[in-house]
């Protein structure tokens, strides 16, 4: 039984430990959308002389007409871009540099509060991973004891199910801002996109959450079960021991008391057979005698 509980425990502590780590990466890292965005190619200059628009005039001379020979998709150049839960980052089309900024400015303004909510919850989702973590790790501090370790996985239970419930609805909150985001603009709309190796992270930390949730569950039950059918056991050992013992006292003390009854009969004779023993001073020698003697004649 003890080598079992811990080795569900370990299993429970393997599954939060990844849930965790996975959670963490997701939340620091901006791959959770990667894509392209369509922008104006920029003049041509000294510095850059590809990827550029070269109007082949000049400009500030307003009597010359602009001419560009380039049309439809030729006048635009496509950068990549990713973006997390806190910032946005695209490629610098001047250098190659990037060019970050927060994704709360660019959502609109009827999204931002549930951007925040969601940021609230992915970082109460950590918390409760976190907890449920340590209470694991003190599960298997105290393994020998059976009703400490009990205590430490329901209440390592509740905490990893209450984590994996934050995190579905924060990720799934986070999706629907960034889709309507995408859609809405204005300041930023990508050309195309997709999800990327963030968001399947935090997917992932759901379900291992999910996993250690249920083993952790699944852990206190069978010890509780096991627990009290090894209770019945011993409390049915116990009864028919002492069902063995008063059935022994019960009959030593019948064998006793049949043999003092039997003792006490035997020292009895029936009453026909009784015999009456007669005084020493009621017998006459001389009649005893004389009777022998004519007996002898």
């Amino acid at each position: 039984m003890k080598t079992n509980r811990r080795c569900r425990t370990l299993l429970s502590v393997s599954l939060n430990f990844f849930a965790l780590f996975f959670s963490i990466t997701a939340f620091i890292t901006t791959y959770w959308c990667v894509g392209t965005q369509r922008v104006p190619k920029p003049k041509c200059s000294k510095l850059r002389t590809h990827q550029c628009i070269d109007y082949g005039v000049n400009e500030t001379d307003p009597n010359k007409v602009v001419y560009s020979w380039e049309t439809g998709d030729d006048r635009f150049l496509f950068r990549q871009f990713h973006t997390g839960i806190w910032s946005s980052c695209e490629e610098n089309i001047h250098d190659e540099s990037e060019r970050c900024r927060s994704f709360i400015d660019l959502a609109p303004a009827s999204e931002k509060g549930m951007l925040w909510l969601s940021l609230v919850s992915e970082m109460l989702y950590i918390f409760l991973l976190l907890v449920g973590f340590s209470l694991m790790c003190l599960e298997l501090v105290h393994s020998s004891n059976v009703i400490d370790g009990l205590k430490l996985n329901a209440f390592a239970a509740v905490f990893t199910v209450l984590s994996g419930l934050l995190g579905m609805v924060a990720h799934v909150m986070y999706t629907q801002v960034f889709q309507v985001t995408v859609s809405l603009g204005p300041t930023w709309r990508p050309y195309n996109w997709d999800y990327g190796w963030s968001f399947c992270m935090a997917w992932a930390s759901f379900t291992c959450c999910m996993g250690a949730s249920v083993t952790t569950i699944n852990s206190y039950t069978k010890t509780v079960i096991e627990f009290r059918h090894k209770r019945k056991t011993f409390e049915q050992s116990i009864r028919e021991e002492h069902a063995r013992e008063a059935f022994g006292y019960l009959r030593e003390h019948s064998v006793h008391s049949i043999s003092k009854s039997v003792d006490i009969y035997s020292g009895q004779t029936p009453r026909s057979g009784r015999r009456t023993p007669i005084p020493a001073d009621s017998l006459d020698l001389s009649d005893i005698g004389g009777s022998l003697g004519e007996e002898q004649c």
